[in-house]
């Protein structure tokens, strides 16, 4: 019996924990929805569920199923391998099964969507929605700042301003939300540079321009059914088109965090 890390959540902040835990030699798994909102796709493990299986940068996820044949014998091989496994599991059923040593709630929903103190000896929540002591041991700081990265033990997070963190000088402009409900279609991908009022995508076939000059960094999955106002795009201002395809420094950091929570919370003994 392994001693199980299991990450609610696999899009790219929840990746930056997945990857940090994953590489300090624990055995991490990941659970998703059937349909993943996910926006920076590159650097998300998330992905997987559309590909079956998806890099980022050099761990590979690899998606199971909960009505898999041999399923913990397939998430134990994958482990040994050096492997994600990533379920398609949004309620949880998995932790049920495994009975980790730990969960982490990476929904990053800005609320709890079910997480509980009683789910694992260590349960750890990211961002606002939870309150240290209450339904999980530790809160990890998520708001872009001075605090981002910080463990919280006692309490709760900063509650979510709706306000994107300013990168490159520039906050609530680099996110485009859809102005309408339909099916999205790409006229450009991740990675490429745009100037301010190029088109970047179709919603049920009405353009979307970019409201910012940059390089786009995430764009919703191709083919994804959205409602007017969700988030669709992001823009990075910066013109570094390799922050694309690797982990970002907040993501990093918050990893660094729930490293950190872990070993206190267990007395350095997992």
């Amino acid at each position: 019996m392994k001693n199980y890390v299991v990450v609610r959540g696999a899009g790219d902040l929840a990746s930056g924990v997945i990857y940090r835990l994953s590489n300090s030699g624990f055995n991490v798994v990941s659970l998703e929805t059937k349909k993943p909102s996910v926006i920076r796709r590159t650097v998300s493990f998330a992905q997987a569920v559309y590909d079956d299986e998806y890099k980022v940068e050099d761990k590979l996820a690899v998606k199971l199923d909960l009505d898999d044949v041999d399923f913990e014998k397939k998430i134990n091989k994958l482990l040994d391998e050096k492997k994600i496994p990533l379920v398609v599991d949004p309620q949880g059923k998995t932790i049920e099964i495994l009975k980790p040593k730990v969960v982490i709630d990476a929904i990053l929903a800005k609320k709890n969507l079910g997480t509980n103190i009683d789910m694992a000896d260590i349960v750890i929540g990211l961002g606002p929605g939870f309150t240290a002591g209450e339904d999980v041991n530790a809160v990890i700081e998520t708001m872009r700042g001075h605090n981002v990265g910080r463990v919280i033990y006692s309490g709760s997070a900063l509650k979510d301003t709706g306000i994107p963190g300013v990168i490159g000088g520039v906050a609530k402009e680099r996110v485009i939300k859809s102005p309408c409900a339909g099916e999205i279609e790409h006229i450009v991908k991740i990675s490429d540079l745009v100037k301010k009022g190029d088109p970047i995508l179709k919603v049920s076939g009405e353009i979307v321009y970019a409201s910012i000059s940059g390089v786009v960094r995430g764009l919703i999955n191709e083919g994804y059914l959205v409602t007017k106002g969700f988030k669709i795009a992001d823009i990075d201002p910066r013109d570094v088109k390799d922050n694309c395809f690797t982990i970002s420094d907040k993501a990093r950091s918050i990893g660094g965090a729930v490293l950190e929570a872990i070993l206190n919370l267990s007395n350095f003994n997992f």
